[in-house]
């Protein structure tokens, strides 16, 4: 008896939190489009390649999907976290640097967020070849969620945090997941971007 709340409020957070996603997706897309469009055309002006990058990633329940983001690197640079590189420096393009520190490089992820595959707030999704980080969250159930452009981690450290940090500020938020908490961290991300917080490369 006493389970039946709770899984009726998790049904109703989740379609709150679809709706919600579905709405600021497609009004930010329309309103940035204008912003969206001389960063791509200075992409492709400034280093050989596409303007938009697409990378294999771990989506909700360990499902592959493919996410967009603003090329910040040259073509062939190797596919792994940034933190794993050699001198990552080398093989920033050259506004590469300014599309990351400001998160501009985030913008195309909307599409991703009107599809489904993301959501505005959730752990950030793994790259296809981190397997520890995908491991322990797994073990831990955040596996589950749906990734997001921003998160309980994200404000919290974000680049700096070692990859266990994470994924237990990950199981907090899976552990109290609302949105008000949503609405909280969305917030606080405007803040951290302002700032560069936590944005090592």
């Amino acid at each position: 008896m006493n389970s039946f709340p709770s899984v009726n409020n998790a049904l109703r957070y989740k379609t709150i939190k679809r709706a919600f996603d579905l709405a600021l997706g497609m009004l930010l897309l329309s309103v940035l489009a204008p912003l969206m469009i001389p960063i791509a055309i200075t992409i492709r002006w400034t280093s050989p390649g596409p303007a938009i990058y697409w990378s294999w990633r771990v989506g909700a329940c360990n499902r592959w999907f493919r996410m967009p983001k603003f090329r910040t690197m040259h073509q062939g640079t190797p596919s792994v976290a940034t933190h794993l590189m050699r001198d990552p420096e080398r093989f920033v393009t050259p506004i590469g640097r300014f599309l990351r520190k400001t998160s501009l490089d985030e913008l195309p992820q909307l599409i991703s967020v009107i599809n489904g595959n993301m959501s505005f707030v959730g752990p950030r999704p793994a790259l296809f070849n981190q397997d520890d980080l995908v491991a322990l969250r797994t073990e831990k159930g955040v596996h589950r969620l749906v990734p997001g452009i921003t998160g309980w981690a994200q404000i919290n450290g974000r680049d700096e945090l070692p990859i266990p940090a994470k994924v237990e500020l990950d199981d907090f938020y899976l552990r109290h997941c609302s949105f008000a908490l949503d609405v909280k961290i969305l917030s606080m991300t405007v803040f951290s971007v302002a700032g560069s917080k936590g944005i090592t490369h």
